[in-house]
C-alpha cells in the first residue's frame, strides 16, 4: 500500500507508516534528482546527505498521521455535587505549532488557544497541546487543524462546549455551550487576548 495514507480516528490504533528500505532509497534518489535540477550541488560535504535528511525531516514533520495513544486518557470531572459547571472552562494557550501546507508542502506556523467546558470527563492540560500538535504534524491547512481539534475533544471527553482559536489568521470554531452562549465566547476571547 505504498503512497497511501489511511486516515483513522486518533482513538483507534493507526497502522504504522512503514517504508521499505528499497522504497526509501528510491525516494532519496528522486529527491536528489529534484534538488540537483533546482541547482543544489550534492557533491559538497554539507549537501551529500541532504536528500536523506530532507526525506527524514518530511517524515518527522508528518508524524501526526501515526496518531498519539497518549491523548486517549480522560479523567472524571472533580466538581462538587450540585454544581453543574456550565460556566467553568478550561483554556490552554498559546500552543505553538508548525505544520506543512497541503497546497505547497511548505511550512506554516501559529499559536492555538483551546478551551472547553467540561462535561463528566476532563483530560490533562498537556493533552490539549498534544492534540494541536498531532493534527498540525500532517499535510494540512489551518482551518482543518482547528476543526479536528474541536472534533477530537468532543470525541474524547464529550464536553459541554469546545472553542479553538489559532494564529494570526484567525479561525475560530465553537461547539456546544460556546456556540449557544455569547458570554462564554466573550470570556474565552478575553482570556485569549490577555495571553496573546
Amino acid at each position: 500500500m505504498t503512497g497511501v495514507v489511511k486516515l483513522v480516528s486518533v482513538l483507534e490504533e493507526p497502522e504504522p507508516r512503514a517504508i521499505a528500505p528499497e522504497d526509501w532509497e528510491r525516494y532519496e534518489s528522486h529527491l536528489a534528482e529534484i534538488l540537483a535540477a533546482l541547482g543544489m550541488d550534492l557533491e559538497s560535504p554539507g549537501t551529500r546527505e541532504t536528500p536523506r535528511r530532507f526525506l527524514q525531516a518530511l517524515r518527522d514533520s508528518t508524524a501526526g498521521y501515526d496518531g498519539d495513544p497518549n491523548v486517549r486518557t480522560a479523567f472524571p470531572s472533580e466538581r462538587p455535587r450540585g454544581v453543574d459547571g456550565s460556566h467553568s472552562q478550561i483554556i490552554e494557550g498559546p500552543i505553538a505549532f508548525h505544520a506543512l501546507c497541503e497546497h505547497h508542502a511548505l511550512p506554516f506556523y501559529g499559536a492555538a488557544y483551546v478551551g472547553y467546558v467540561a462535561g463528566t470527563e476532563i483530560i490533562g492540560i498537556s493533552k490539549l497541546t498534544r492534540i494541536v500538535r498531532l493534527y498540525a504534524r500532517r499535510f494540512t491547512v489551518q482551518e482543518r487543524v482547528g476543526e479536528q481539534v474541536a472534533d477530537l475533544l468532543e470525541e474524547l471527553v464529550q464536553p459541554r462546549g469546545v472553542a479553538e482559536e489559532g494564529s494570526r489568521t484567525t479561525t475560530t470554531f465553537w461547539r456546544g455551550l460556546y456556540d449557544e452562549r455569547a458570554e462564554l465566547r466573550a470570556e474565552f476571547l478575553a482570556d485569549v487576548g490577555r495571553r496573546g
